[in-house]
């Protein structure tokens, strides 16, 4: 069942009685003529029905014949002779009439119809094709000192079709384009590893957390870094999403923060719910929503209409408190098809996908998939989810969304598959796991035919940079 989905019809459609199809509006239906006679004789009368024609028949005859098996039963004791006789004489005299009813005309014959016509009303519409899905990655990159950490986020699908991951002290671009991979900083030991990275929804800025507590935000066509992000935690930064131009930052602390990166006070608004590691952000589709996981097992919804306009207020409440995992909750997806939609996955003693509706705080599904739940991905152009996993299969999952029956296993990673990330049409998944390869999947199928491109509304995100410090 869809959360929180139901149709509603208007009363005056209910009121309103559809008109039949192919009649004109206000016309009356055909009514064939009462009168069997025509006033043309050459031409021919065909009704809808078939009018017994009076002068054709013999009435006496027809009373006779309505007549006789009656009479039959009633003379079933006669003898053979009377049989026979009256047999011959009904052979003679009725010239072995049997007709009751005559009519004037033949049926008409059927119209001609075009062969073409003919076949595609009486082809059935083909089945929809099962997509084909390959069981093996299309390419497979090395990511040698990937931190094998289930608590951070290393890997993200800019607009722009770039790829960034983080390895070790490093983060490491890749053009899917051109396939060119290109070294975009390395920090010092003082401050990494690098523990999360964000592409802005420009596709061409990045934010880059660090174990220091620090955020770095990155111009990738220049390669230069536009400021440093202090003060907003007091632990490693694990989880980054962005919101137009908020950066929301998820640590080790516990805590969540709202940064605006054009405004040198750059904290707007903190988050407080989690006891522990904050593993997971993700905002809505419509950005009225955050949706955070944490190392407590918990998942919170966060409502924008309840975050405080006044930056010392600071703190605000969660609008839900989801309880139901058992384990860490890193895996967050939003439907893209369905606005108050959030799939959760829970950590090695949990196990399980849970389906939330965001508006009510409703679990409406729990499934057990058996292994460590590291990451989500919805397609977006049919109803299904993917899912990564560790221990024992290290398999990606496809699942039909909402029966959540397996559509395929992936394999090919020999560990934990930590982080997936999805390219910009949606089609191909590229996965990271402890194994320290890079996979990438062609699992969702062909892209759908491009739509007009809409006017980039983040162009002037960052303009301020070049005076901010």
């Amino acid at each position: 069942m869809d959360a929180g989905s139901r149709s509603i019809t208007s009363e005056k459609s209910r009121a309103a009685a559809p008109r039949a199809p192919l009649q004109e509006a206000g016309s009356r239906p055909y009514m064939p003529p009462l009168s069997t006679g025509s006033r043309n004789p050459s031409a021919k009368c065909y009704g809808d029905r078939f009018i017994p024609d009076r002068s054709a028949m013999d009435m006496d005859m027809a009373h006779y014949l309505l007549t006789e098996s009656k009479k039959d039963k009633e003379n079933a004791a006669a003898s053979p002779s009377k049989e026979a006789y009256r047999r011959l004489l009904a052979e003679k005299l009725l010239n072995n009439r049997t007709r009751i009813l005559a009519f004037r005309n033949k049926p008409p014959e059927p119209e001609n119809v075009s062969a073409d016509a003919a076949s595609s009303h009486l082809q059935a519409k083909p089945a929809k094709q099962r997509r084909h899905i390959p069981q093996s990655a299309e390419r497979t990159l090395d990511a040698p000192d990937l931190v094998d950490d289930y608590y951070l986020n290393l890997l993200d699908w800019g607009s722009s079709n770039v790829l960034s991951i983080a390895l070790g002290d490093t983060v490491y671009l890749w053009d899917a384009s051109s396939g060119s991979t290109s070294e975009l900083v390395t920090v010092d030991e003082d401050t990494g590893p690098i523990t999360s990275v964000s592409w802005a929804p420009d596709g061409r800025h990045i934010a880059v957390g660090l174990n220091s507590s620090d955020v770095q935000l990155w111009d990738t066509s220049s390669n230069r870094l536009l400021r440093t992000l202090r003060g907003a935690h007091e632990a490693r930064v694990g989880s980054l999403a962005w919101n137009d131009s908020i950066l929301t930052t998820g640590g080790m602390d516990g805590k969540i923060v709202n940064n605006d990166v054009r405004i040198r006070n750059h904290v707007v608004q903190t988050y407080e719910g989690h006891s522990q590691e904050v593993c997971g952000l993700k905002w809505s589709g419509s950005g009225q929503q955050l949706a955070s996981g944490g190392n407590d097992n918990l998942v919170h919804i966060w409502d924008v209409s309840m975050a405080s306009s006044v930056p010392s207020a600071g703190r605000n409440q969660w609008l839900h408190r989801l309880e139901d995992h058992v384990a860490a909750v890193k895996a967050l997806a939003w439907c893209p098809f369905q606005s108050n939609l959030l799939a959760t996955g829970g950590g090695g003693n949990d196990q399980c996908i849970k389906f939330w509706n965001t508006h009510t705080g409703a679990c409406l599904n729990s499934v057990d998939t058996g292994s460590q739940v590291c990451a989500l991905l919805w397609n977006k152009n049919e109803r299904e989810l993917l899912s990564s996993h560790g221990f024992t299969q290290n398999q990606l999952t496809l699942w039909k969304y909402p029966s959540m029956v397996k559509m395929a296993e992936l394999t090919g990673h020999t560990s934990r598959v930590l982080f997936m990330a999805q390219s910009p049409d949606g089609c191909t998944v590229a996965s990271a796991a402890a194994d320290e390869t890079l996979r990438f999947w062609n699992v969702f199928g062909a892209p759908q035919a491009p739509k007009p491109a809409a006017k980039a509304s983040y162009t002037g995100m960052f303009n301020s940079f070049n005076h901010i410090r």
